[in-house]
This record gives C-alpha cells, sequence and structure tokens, in this order.
C-alpha cells in the first residue's frame, strides 16, 4: 500500500502482530483447557505462543502459565511448572489491564478461588525450602486495585468462600490465621448449603490461634453464638474457660498437616 505514510504502515505491521499473539495466547488456552500432555504445551509456549507487551511480542512467561493450568486444573502441567521453575513460577505477571508488573500472589488467589487444593499444595511445596520465604508468600495480599481479590490474602479470601480444605492446607503452611472475626461473621451469614463448611472455617481457625482474641460480636448476641460455637469453645473465646483437652489434642494434630484431619474417623469429624 504506497500510498500510506511509513508511521501508518507500522501501525498496521504492529497491529497485525498483536493479532497473531493473541490468536497463539487463545490458542495455548484452549490447548490447556483440553489437558493437552505437558509435552505438548511446553512446546507451544517456548515456540509458539507470544504475549504482546510495549508494542513488542515477548515469550510466555512460566507463570502466566500456571495460572492456565490454576484455572483448568491441570495438575501434571502445573507440577511440571513448579518442579522446573520453581519461584518464577509463582511470580506475579505483569497486569493487562494497568500495565504495570504485578505484585503480591495472584496465583494464591486464583487457587482458593477455583478450590484447585492439589495445585495450592505444590506450590506451597515449591518454597518449602524456605519457610520465612513461604510464609511472606502465604500471607501476601493481591495487588493492582482494579483486580476482584485485591488487598485480600489467601486466608482473607478462604474464609469469604467458605474454602475450608483451602484455607487448611495454608493454615498448615504457616499462613497467619488473622481472619476469626470474618469467619464468624461468615457463619451467621451463610446458607444452609455452604453452612457446614463456614463452620469448619471457624473451628480450623481455632485449632491455630495461638491464643483466641475475644470477638465483640460475641458480646451483642451471646446466647445466639454460644448455640452456633457451642458451651466449650464460647466459653473458651470468652476467657472463662480453657480450652478442652480434645481441643487441645486436634490442636496439636492439625499443625502436623491437613491429611491428618482428613484421616479421624467420623465421629471426631463431626466435632469439626
Amino acid at each position: 500500500m504506497p500510498w500510506l505514510a511509513s508511521s501508518q504502515l507500522e501501525c498496521l505491521s504492529s497491529c497485525a502482530s498483536q493479532r497473531q499473539c493473541e490468536r497463539t495466547v487463545f490458542s495455548f488456552y484452549c490447548a490447556v483447557r483440553e489437558q493437552l500432555p505437558v509435552w505438548v504445551l511446553e512446546d507451544m509456549r517456548c515456540m509458539e505462543v507470544l504475549f504482546w507487551e510495549d508494542g513488542h511480542p515477548r515469550a510466555f512467561l512460566p507463570s502466566e502459565a500456571l495460572l492456565y493450568a490454576l484455572v483448568h486444573d491441570h495438575q501434571d502441567y502445573a507440577r511440571y511448572l513448579l518442579n522446573r521453575y520453581r519461584v518464577s513460577a509463582l511470580g506475579a505477571p505483569r497486569c493487562s489491564f494497568c500495565c504495570r508488573r504485578g505484585s503480591g500472589s495472584p496465583h494464591l488467589a486464583v487457587a482458593v478461588r477455583y478450590d484447585r487444593l492439589s495445585i495450592l499444595g505444590m506450590m506451597a511445596d515449591a518454597l518449602k525450602d524456605s519457610q520465612s520465604a513461604l510464609r511472606d508468600y502465604l500471607d501476601s495480599c493481591g495487588g493492582c486495585a482494579h483486580v476482584a481479590d485485591a488487598g485480600k490474602t489467601a486466608v482473607q479470601l478462604a474464609v469469604e468462600l467458605s474454602r475450608s480444605d483451602c484455607l487448611l492446607t495454608l493454615l498448615v503452611r504457616g499462613a497467619q490465621p488473622d481472619c476469626l472475626d470474618a469467619a464468624l461473621q461468615r457463619l451467621v451469614s451463610a446458607d444452609a448449603a455452604a453452612r457446614r463448611h463456614a463452620q469448619r472455617c471457624v473451628d480450623f481457625l481455632l485449632l491455630f490461634l495461638p491464643k483466641p482474641p475475644v470477638p465483640r460480636r460475641l458480646h451483642d448476641d451471646p446466647r445466639r453464638w454460644q448455640s452456633l460455637l457451642g458451651d466449650e469453645v464460647f466459653s473458651w473465646l470468652c476467657g472463662l474457660a480453657p480450652p478442652t483437652l480434645l481441643l487441645q489434642a486436634l490442636r496439636c494434630l492439625a499443625r502436623t498437616g491437613p491429611d491428618r484431619i482428613a484421616a479421624l474417623p467420623d465421629f471426631l469429624q463431626r466435632l469439626l
């Protein structure tokens, strides 16, 4: 098109390149969704998939691929990425909305929101060699303000969504159990279908709190909370009695791993 100026030609060329990058990214998304083998996905990511950024194409990062694996629960691919790239696979990708370098732990938020329990455990295991780095990662918040889960830790999100199994996994790995008030509020507002998981979130937080604070809401309607929590737990939270021997035993057991709680017999499971 000789009638176009050189700047217009560059713009058209850039637009065409950008559309091509978008097509490759969408093809890769579909491939992960279809649960294609790991070697096929890695070949695509390394040789075919390009991401458009700052006016230029670039390679699709392992951290971006891990988000796709989380959304579609491709556990084999997630395991490969975490084993191969370790910490870099957990890095926050650049935000496509505000073009800022990502921060926080978007992978944790996605894992909790989509209830990807197995991959959540893999992510924590990737940082197990450094307990301080693992705790910092588990307690980090979302980044950009326009993201749905911005400013929330994974524990806060698990409580909000009543993801009790995810919450237990996070607490066992060292996340701070600092959402008791929110968990109690969720217990009150949850419908019948979610009440069981909301109750388990409260119970798991109680297992990991070194010394539970006295939530002010307990004094607002003590009879109601006493019926919801039981006499012994209510008295303990209000500072009127020490924790029972059973609660102390469960607190010790919970710290050894989430599988120990799952392995409890039914009559003890019903106490949680």
